[in-house]
């Protein structure tokens, strides 16, 4: 199945988040996507949080570089936010704005479930905070990649990937990551779960099944 170059995209774009716990594949299958639209002639736009701007990689790098640094909770959520507003003002916002497929590697999820839920911030109140970060802006997808922590730390171990100041944390954290994200999709109609253990080529295809039912105006299936 294919996507037609010639699909009219609405005046404001489409905004898809990956999110998922480490090792999940969220950047493999966000790089994926933006290759799938690319060959078919779509607009799009790709850049990961926390990140995407000069002061957001320079926000992420204390946030998960430095693991010496004891950040207390607060903290953290607070420097999140402040790279997630200028990643909304600089990068989200213009990539709407003229139309384009934003796919974003994390966003707010992110934030409910390692801050809210797994820092014990409590969701409602990281919500709150975030809103004023975001000015209202949320995806029109979010895609949540099912991995349990032990797969996904094995994942990591094989690509020989050095772990942050988060995924340090162990395992116990990281299942309630993955708890935190579960609960969070059930309750969102703009949220699917997508069971991320497969070959990644697998997991790719049955997200853009996604795309095609939840947006056929914009990704309708052609054969031939």
């Amino acid at each position: 199945m294919t996507l037609s170059a010639t699909t009219p995209f609405p005046s404001r774009g489409l905004f898809l988040v990956l999110e998922g716990g480490e090792g999940a594949g969220k950047s493999t299958q966000a790089r994926f996507l933006a290759e799938w639209l690319e060959e078919r002639g779509i607009r799009c736009r790709l850049s990961r949080e926390p990140g995407g701007t000069p002061v957001g990689e320079e926000i992420r790098r204390v946030l998960l570089e430095h693991r010496e640094l004891a950040i207390p909770s607060e903290t953290e959520l607070l420097l999140m936010l402040a790279a997630r507003a200028a990643f909304v003002r600089n990068v989200v916002t213009p990539a709407l704005e003229s139309g384009m497929v934003m796919i974003a590697d994390r966003f707010e999820y992110s934030t409910f479930v390692y801050q809210g839920v797994a820092r014990g911030l409590g969701v409602e109140a990281v919500r709150k905070l975030n809103s004023f970060a975001t000015g209202g802006v949320s995806p029109d997808l979010t895609v949540v990649l099912d991995v349990s922590s032990s797969v996904g730390t094995e994942r990591q171990r094989r690509e020989g990937k050095e772990r942050d100041r988060i995924e340090v944390e162990g395992g116990g954290f990281l299942e309630r990551v993955r708890m935190g994200y579960r609960a969070l999709a059930e309750d969102d109609p703009r949220a699917e779960v997508v069971e991320g253990g497969g070959k990644p080529e697998e997991v790719f295809e049955t997200i853009i099944r996604i795309l095609q039912a939840r947006f056929p105006e914009l990704f309708t299936p052609t054969t031939g």
